[in-house]
């Protein structure tokens, strides 16, 4: 754990364990903006003219893994993330983020991160507190950037027989739908990019097109980025009956024509003051990865990498 420059910044906290590393910035956030096995290919997208800057009026995209809260707004979300940021090691490869608070909306982010003593693990935990003096109704929210030119895995539920057109007696039937699917206005089912298959959706950013994006419950534990042969996975839970954002998105993925974002939703809540929210996800990388066209490629890349 050693504080380092990084495009312009100088001061960004890297934590490494000799088989992958992490750079945080410090002088604005925090955003995490580079993950990578040393010397190897950075996973997050840098907004090159948004490098090195600090004290902007305007929010900055600039890349990397923010913390936002939902729903989406042109106020609260997009709070200017532009400040210098306090940081305190809280273990071995662990440390704790915490930019100054967004008093004009009376809450308190911090950002905690814990790196595994080997492997790529690397787990991300965001907290939000009410420090204002009224309830407020939020969910925490980690988009995470990802570098152009690669394709997201999604897989999904499987799939159960209609109960009138049982092909094998040994199958699941079922009336009730499984699935949900949230799709955003400039969402287009031509839209090229996009593969919906039957065992998982595959979306393929594009720098020659545009905005696209949906959002899904998704019980299935993780989604994953393959880009330049690493592959990026990103690991969460769902909690059944929990509330979430976006009429019940607990995963939200948007492209353009710069980048790809995966996008993890916690509980939409009412805070009192004083109280507290989080979202918790891991990630983990995969180098020397195969090419995914298919969903048999994905079967026979992906899931031995994922444990599945």
């Amino acid at each position: 754990m050693d504080v380092v420059e990084y495009r312009g910044w100088k001061n960004n906290l890297r934590l490494a364990n000799g088989e992958v590393e992490l750079v945080v910035t410090l002088d604005v956030g925090p955003r995490v903006i580079a993950f990578r096995r040393p010397g190897g290919f950075n996973v997050l997208k840098n907004y090159d003219e948004m490098m090195g800057g600090t004290g902007e009026a305007e929010w900055q995209i600039r890349g990397g893994h923010r913390f936002w809260l939902a729903p989406e707004d042109l106020t609260r979300t997009y709070f200017p993330d532009n400040r210098p940021v306090r940081w305190e090691p809280i273990g071995d490869l662990a440390v704790r983020l915490t930019p100054p608070p967004e008093t004009e909306y009376g809450v308190q982010k911090a950002m905690e991160l814990q790196l595994a003593p080997t492997g790529t693990r690397v787990d991300v935990r965001l907290e939000v507190t009410n420090v204002g003096s009224a309830p407020t109704e939020l969910a925490p929210w980690g988009p995470t950037v990802m570098a152009p030119g690669g394709v997201e895995i999604i897989p999904l539920p499987a799939k159960k027989n209609h109960p009138g057109h049982v092909s094998n007696a040994t199958s699941p039937a079922d009336y009730g739908p499984n699935q949900e699917l949230i799709l955003w206005p400039y969402f287009d089912f031509t839209d090229p990019r996009w593969t919906f298959g039957r065992r998982y959706l595959f979306l393929r950013q594009d720098a020659t097109r545009g905005p696209t994006k949906i959002g899904i419950a998704h019980r299935m534990g993780w989604v994953a980025y393959l880009n330049s042969g690493t592959l990026f996975v990103k690991r969460f839970d769902y909690r059944e009956g929990a509330t979430y954002p976006d009429r019940g998105t607990r995963y939200q993925t948007f492209s353009n024509e710069d980048m790809l974002e995966m996008e993890t939703c916690g509980e939409l809540v009412t805070l009192r003051p004083g109280a507290s929210a989080e979202l918790v996800e891991s990630w983990e990388l995969h180098g020397g990865v195969g090419e995914v066209r298919t969903e048999a490629d994905a079967d026979r890349v992906v899931l031995p990498l994922i444990g599945g």
